[in-house]
């Protein structure tokens, strides 16, 4: 990630197809979804929101930057959720920036850095609206890369996109304790009548990030998740424990029973979950009880 010209059309774009390439050509990478298993260890993220602090943690916590860099022994890395920061420059989202970085660090771990696809991502690709504390997101993105690169904006935005579509719908861990599921989200109770469960098993189509229909899109966009349905999701995809994001978790983690767990990575509460996968969590309790935090 080191001397990245983040100015530089060529460049950036350079990376980023760098970033496509390594999440669809990893050896992990099976259909839809990247899978690991032990030996090894995890470090599960929440959203990020373009957080730079809270990014170089994690990123040193796995092994892979600062003082702590160890290409040998680094840890799996999820990264999801990682545009529309709510720290704007005269109305301008710059976190195109935190894309390009990502892609770097994908393209230099292509076996241990997972970047989930999340609905904010799959939002700014498709053009879908979304408003957060009064500001439309996908239209601040779009202006701050208008601003960077002027004519070549085009252009990057191309490569933005090649980046997303590339990203793996969710990282499957086995574990001798049953499989984990880290995704940024699993379809809310009323999707579910239109969702094609067998979506993590096949590679994605383009009807897949139809909005409100397509399963990828469902999947990304899900809340409202229940007991019953998560129950469901366990014996249809064979999943002892979902790690998700998406929703708003006060105190960085959040429970929803019986087996999914909420990481948030942004907020000044924000945590992040490492994972020996080898010796992993006995239940959701003993996985909550493991959360790190990133606040200052």
């Amino acid at each position: 990630m080191i001397g990245i010209d983040l100015t530089s059309a060529d460049e950036v774009c350079r990376v980023l197809d760098e970033g496509a390439r390594a999440c669809r050509d990893a050896a992990c990478r099976k259909g839809s979804i990247d899978i690991i298993e032990a030996p090894g260890k995890l470090i599960a993220t929440g959203d990020l929101h373009d957080n730079p602090i809270h990014f170089q943690k994690v990123v040193e916590a796995a092994g892979m930057g600062g003082a702590q860099a160890d290409p040998e022994n680094a840890s799996h890395l999820t990264l999801h959720e990682l545009i529309h920061s709510d720290r704007l420059m005269n109305g301008m989202d710059f976190s195109h920036r935190a894309l390009v970085r990502v892609a770097a660090l994908k393209a230099a771990y292509p076996e241990k850095v997972h970047v989930l696809l999340a609905n904010h991502e799959l939002s700014q690709v498709i053009g879908a609206g979304i408003v957060k504390d009064g500001v439309r997101v996908v239209e601040a993105f779009n202006a701050g890369v208008e601003y960077v690169f002027g004519d070549e904006a085009e252009r990057v935005e191309e490569a933005i996109a090649r980046f997303i579509w590339a990203m793996p719908l969710a990282l499957r861990c086995r574990t001798h304790r049953g499989d984990i599921l880290c995704a940024h989200s699993v379809p809310g109770v009323g999707m579910m009548s239109r969702f094609d469960g067998t979506v993590l098993d096949r590679e994605l189509t383009e009807e897949d990030y139809s909005p409100r229909r397509g399963a990828a899109h469902l999947m990304v966009w899900g809340r409202g998740y229940d007991a019953d349905q998560l129950v469901d999701l366990v014996e249809r995809w064979g999943v002892n424990l979902f790690i998700l994001g998406h929703e708003h978790a006060e105190n960085g983690v959040r429970l929803v029973p019986p087996n999914a767990i909420i990481l948030n990575s942004d907020h000044q509460r924000g945590v992040y979950l490492p994972i020996d996968l080898a010796d992993p969590p006995k239940d959701p309790a003993d996985a909550m009880a493991h959360v790190v935090s990133l606040g200052l």
